[in-house]
């Protein structure tokens, strides 16, 4: 009897052996499964990955030559300085020159024109100052859009017409938030045309929907980085940063007597520059030598990317426009 227990004990625990193999055998199957799958899958994953980095790459390239600031440079009428990227206000006798990088969508440039726009107005309707404007698209890079870009080329077609300064203004005033590219719009720049009298004609909106001066802008923009200047607005008083002084910088009140001083040769940024290149201790003395009060001391706005790029670097009223 116990030979027979014995027998079925042993046939039970084979049986129990055979099973634990097959059942592991099972589970190895699923493992291989498993990973023949998880192999598969990945493989599939860089192909895609490969097509898809090849497509953004191929799409890239063919964009290259058909984008906004592509085409011919083209200069707004009247532009000036090197390269003739700038575009000027004021009267061209003035003494002292008011050189600003700035950005239509950037938000510290408005508060820039916001605070100085009254005074810069007086100064040059007095024949004091002269304003020269270099146009970057600093937001867009930062931002993505094309605000920045297309507000520029509609504030030089308004130069064609004789219409930026009304136009420049009316763009700040009416900026809208950094994160909305509403000037990305040919439609909102239109649109404001509307504000000022007599812009809005046929040529100006040929050439602000044909994008007549992007590439002028795109050049304008290199010029900008290449200055090294740490973000807009960049103001340089005949070739002084105006805000480099951060626990006194230069104010509206202090703008308006450095000009005015500098005019009547007794002082101010003009007159400093003066006594630098004529070597005299007085301003009276270098206002003599150049026979204009000091009006050698105003650089061209051909001068002011070497000026800057020596160390007058930017004005940042509040930081937004920084890069």
């Amino acid at each position: 009897m116990s030979e027979k227990n014995d027998g079925a004990n042993r046939d039970a625990t084979k049986r129990t052996a055979r099973e634990r193999l097959q059942a592991e055998r099972e589970r190895q199957k699923t493992r291989d499964k498993r990973r023949r799958t998880l192999i598969v899958a990945a493989a599939v994953v860089g192909v895609l990955g490969l097509a898809t980095v090849v497509g953004v790459i191929a799409a890239n390239a063919g964009k290259g030559d058909k984008s906004d600031s592509a085409g011919p440079v083209v200069a707004p009428s009247g532009a000036t300085g090197k390269d003739a990227l700038a575009i000027r206000t004021g009267k061209p006798e003035a003494k002292s020159t008011l050189t600003v990088w700035e950005d239509f969508r950037c938000p510290a440039c408005k508060s820039f024109e916001d605070s100085y726009r009254d005074t810069v107005h007086e100064l040059e309707a007095k024949g004091l100052l002269k304003v020269d404007y270099h146009l970057v698209t600093l937001i867009d890079g930062n931002m993505g859009g094309s605000g920045s870009l297309k507000g520029a080329n509609a504030a030089a077609c308004a130069q064609d017409a004789g219409k930026f300064a009304e136009y420049h203004d009316v763009l700040f005033q009416n900026q809208p938030q950094e994160v909305d590219d509403a000037y990305g719009k040919n439609a909102k720049l239109l649109e404001l045309a509307g504000k000022v009298e007599g812009l809005d004609t046929p040529e100006f909106r040929k050439c602000v929907e044909g994008g007549t001066h992007n590439s002028w802008v795109a050049k304008s923009h290199e010029a900008f980085a290449a200055g090294k200047f740490r973000g807009t607005p960049t103001v340089l008083l005949d070739g002084k940063d105006i805000f480099s002084d951060q626990a006194d910088p230069l104010t509206p009140q202090k703008l308006k007597e450095q000009v005015e001083a500098g005019a009547k040769g007794s002082g101010g940024a003009g007159a400093k520059g003066a006594e630098k290149e004529t070597g005299k201790e007085s301003g009276k003395d270098a206002g003599k030598d150049t026979g204009k009060g000091g009006a050698k001391a105003s650089p061209s706005a051909s001068r002011t990317a070497s000026t800057a790029s020596k160390g007058t670097a930017n004005g940042s009223v509040n930081g937004s426009g920084t890069r």
